[in-house]
């Protein structure tokens, strides 16, 4: 008798609806509107593939994935469905969790350097123009030819300030510096620093080998990304997880179509990569969910609907779940028929009126078959979790982070000499030596008579007095005056 294959149960209709693990590196979609289920089949898929040893990372945007670290409990809703689907010798399991946060706060901190994001992401990120990213990619390059490393928030800061002090020097070589487009990025800084993107640009920054731990009993570790609080810089966020898949593309070897995926990646809220972004980003974008199965990753976007995700990218994603959408206006029924078109059609039902009717916790399902073809649209009940329903407390949590394989690895923040030291080294080593005073320095008269502190600080007054009456007999003085006077007295008044 041949062996199944390795496989994921998700849903039942009633037969087992399940995804092949040789056939999840196909990439994935869960779509449906908030409050239908969505989460459930997420925890039931991350459940399914640390079962098969495969590692998994997802984003917590609600805060409610944490339970995935605890076995569940006889909770109503679960107990109905058990009963319901009729699933004999069900049992509560948990999976072992790594928790990570950008902010450090609700797990190890998740840290990238700006050299590992690049001009293109940070661009991004920062909510630049095209000739704004321009400016950052000159930038880029002229840290790259003067050996600068860019390892954090600073450094980043300081050689934008760096490009321009030498603007009119550098534009031979690298083109114009326009002053407006870098005060547009150093205010973008500004704003990253205090949402607190000195926290995300630093060192030791991730190991992408940390994303990839079997634990004990050969169940993938599933590595929690908290985002409750990332998700209020919606750019960051996307634009963090987009860096994360692009980086697992470029360092892992090819591997083809393995029997299971090496890792699986959740996309949660994936509208916010695809809103908005200039064309050569959602090029990247497809790019990477194009080739990167073949290096033994699947992607799986989580979102509303699938109209939020691009053509070119929905094509690639041969495993669905689709929960219900509602249909109150003229576009809101566009959309559910979109999205049924997007289904190898079921001769037994009609799958636009079916998506309006779903149930919570019922979806419409089609996975790939072991040759690839998208199976028939199926109307099935997604399993029950395994795993406990309700979030860990803060002193669950912390216990899991201590207990975590990784713990230590990433806890403290490193500060290496990079290009933020050696700007500053270099502009102290140009500026002038100042001038000695006459006698001996900051002790004695012309004529050697000791003098007290506060005599010298008078002096200082005077002078700057006389100089201000001298400057205040002209227009251009009493500007000038009502500029410095304004600086001391903490500015003008209104």
């Amino acid at each position: 008798m041949a062996r199944p294959p390795l496989s994921i149960p998700v849903a039942r209709a009633p037969e087992e609806l399940a995804v092949l693990a040789r056939m999840a590196n196909r990439h994935g979609l869960i779509a449906g509107a908030t409050g239908t289920g969505k989460t459930v089949s997420l925890r039931v898929l991350a459940e399914g593939f640390s079962c098969l040893g495969v590692p998994v990372f997802m984003a917590d945007v609600k805060g409610d994935l944490s339970g995935l670290a605890r076995p569940g409990a006889d909770a109503p809703p679960v107990s109905e469905r058990v009963r319901k689907l009729g699933l004999e010798g069900f049992s509560y399991e948990a999976c072992p969790v790594v928790f990570w946060d950008v902010f450090g706060k609700q797990g190890h901190p998740l840290r990238a350097t700006p050299s590992d994001m690049g001009p293109l992401l940070l661009a991004r990120v920062l909510g630049l123009n095209d000739v704004q990213e321009g400016v950052l990619q000159l930038a880029f390059k002229v840290a790259d030819d003067s050996g600068l490393l860019l390892l954090d928030l600073k450094d980043l800061r300081a050689l934008v300030q760096h490009v321009a002090d030498r603007a009119a020097e550098l534009r031979g070589q690298y083109g114009n510096v326009s002053a407006a487009s870098v005060g547009t990025i150093q205010r973008a800084l500004l704003a990253l620093d205090v949402q607190g993107g000195d926290k995300f640009l630093g060192e030791p920054a991730l190991d992408f080998e940390d994303l990839m731990q079997v634990g004990s009993g050969g169940r993938g570790v599933v590595n929690i990304l908290a985002a409750d609080e990332l998700i209020r810089a919606p750019q960051l966020y996307a634009t963090l997880l987009l860096w994360m898949l692009s980086e697992l593309f470029e360092r892992l070897p090819e591997v083809g179509d393995p029997e299971k995926p090496r890792l699986v990646f959740f996309f949660d809220e994936a509208h916010l990569l695809f809103d908005g972004a200039p064309r050569a980003l959602l090029e990247r974008v497809e790019q990477v969910v194009r080739l990167i199965r073949s290096k033994g990753v699947g992607v799986y976007f989580v979102t509303q609907s699938p109209l939020d995700v691009p053509d070119a990218v929905l094509g690639q994603l041969g495993n669905r779940v689709q929960h219900a959408l509602r249909a109150f206006t003229p576009r809101d029924q566009k959309v559910v028929r979109a999205a049924a078109e997007t289904f190898r059609a079921n001769p037994g039902f009609n799958a636009a009126q079916a998506i309006s009717e779903l149930a919570v916790g019922e979806a419409l399902v089609s996975f790939l078959d072991e040759h690839g073809t998208p199976g028939a649209v199926e109307r099935a009940f997604v399993l029950p979790p395994r795993s406990r329903l309700q979030p860990l407390s803060p002193e669950e949590r912390a216990a899991t982070v201590r207990e975590s394989t990784v713990y230590g690895r990433y806890e403290q923040p490193i500060d290496r000499e990079s290009a933020y030291e050696k700007l500053r080294a270099r502009a102290q080593a140009a500026q002038p030596p100042a001038p000695a005073p006459a006698g001996r320095p900051g002790a004695r008269g012309q004529r050697g008579v000791l003098r007290d502190p506060g005599e010298k600080t008078m002096d200082m007054i005077e002078s700057v007095a006389k100089s201000a009456a001298r400057a205040a007999g002209t227009q251009l003085g009493r500007e000038i005056m009502r500029g410095v006077l304004g600086s001391l007295f903490g500015g003008r008044r209104r």
